[in-house]
């Protein structure tokens, strides 16, 4: 019997339900249900049965469950002794953002990190995204955000954030060209994009460019390239022409000064990823927190999870799965 499998089984008798224990355990319902399974072969015995208000364990999955309990407790009790030792022997995690990093993506892996490694502190480093990802390969950085997957078995990755991406134009374009349902992307065609050099974020770039190309919109002829993608500079780009647009995500829209609207595109067709990247060889048991303590988007809650990222009490020394 393992440590997942008495985890899984304690998730499901105190949540009650399948569907919740994949929530807490942020796997999914079927991999909750083999593992079950498995468990109740290995021991010759039934443990749970379905009940009308959901998921019961039987006297056996009662005795189980006790046993358990102790068990996870000691392991626990046994991580957390090797954390705090840890912590007092890591010192810095450096951290590389984008310009643009959303705001409130890293109020939350801070915070945790904060409580529990004290000792760690946090030197955070602004880049391009290939810069960042430069970085990441050779030793500068412990972890960063990307715009993009990483290729390459040098490092893990995580998506952490996905935004549907919006249009930030001046309010009289916004007045003329936006619909209820929002802004059409091909009513930018003719307008000056606002955006960034390819050599930034180059498969992010060229994602952008094929749909906007797709949509009427002559990228390669029209765009205007900015070196500093931050929200001052894209508002002053964009209310310095009244022809220009910029990809923006919602939480621009409650920053921009007056003069300026930020509104959706229709449909939905732009769709912008960030993802937390480090070193696949690291075993910093403070960077595997940091990296376990973010929001993962919906769409990925049912995919799987590298294990020592799971919240769990205690994440496992190494990231890689």
């Amino acid at each position: 019997m393992e440590l997942r499998e008495m985890r899984v089984f304690v998730a499901i008798v105190e949540e009650g339900s399948l569907s919740a224990a994949a929530r807490r355990l942020h796997l999914s319902q079927p991999a909750l249900s083999q593992t079950v399974g498995s468990l109740e072969r290995q021991l010759g015995m039934r443990l749970l049965v379905r009940s009308s208000v959901g998921m019961a364990a039987t006297p056996e999955g009662l005795t189980l469950l006790d046993e358990a309990r102790a068990v996870l407790a000691r392991h626990d009790l046994a991580l957390t002794a090797l954390d705090r030792q840890c912590a007092r022997e890591v010192g810095v995690l450096r951290l590389g953002l984008p310009l643009d990093v959303p705001p409130t993506l890293l109020v939350g892996p801070l915070r945790e990190l904060a409580a529990a490694y004290p000792a760690t502190g946090v030197q955070a480093r602004h880049r391009a995204p290939a810069l960042l990802d430069i970085a990441l390969r050779g030793g500068d950085l412990d972890v960063a955000l990307l715009r993009e997957r990483p290729r390459g078995q040098e490092l893990d990755c995580l998506l952490v954030r996905e935004e549907q991406l919006g249009v930030l134009l001046t309010t009289r374009q916004a007045e003329r060209l936006g619909g209820p349902e929002g802004l059409p992307l091909e009513a930018l065609a003719g307008l000056t994009w606002v955006g960034f050099p390819r050599e930034d974020a180059p498969g992010y770039f060229d994602v952008l460019t094929a749909v906007l190309g797709a949509h009427g919109i002559e990228v390669a002829r029209a765009v205007t390239e900015l070196r500093a993608i931050v929200p001052a500079v894209v508002y002053a780009a964009v209310a310095a022409a009244d022809g220009a647009f910029a990809l923006a995500p919602p939480h621009l829209a409650y920053l921009a000064p007056n003069g300026l609207t930020w509104l959706p595109l229709a449909g939905n067709p732009l769709v912008r990823r960030t993802w937390a990247a480090w070193s696949a060889s690291s075993h910093r048991r403070d960077l595997g927190h940091f990296i376990a303590a973010f929001d993962i988007p919906e769409r990925q809650r049912d995919l799987p999870v590298p294990r020592t990222l799971r919240p769990t009490p205690g994440p496992a020394v190494s990231p890689r799965a």
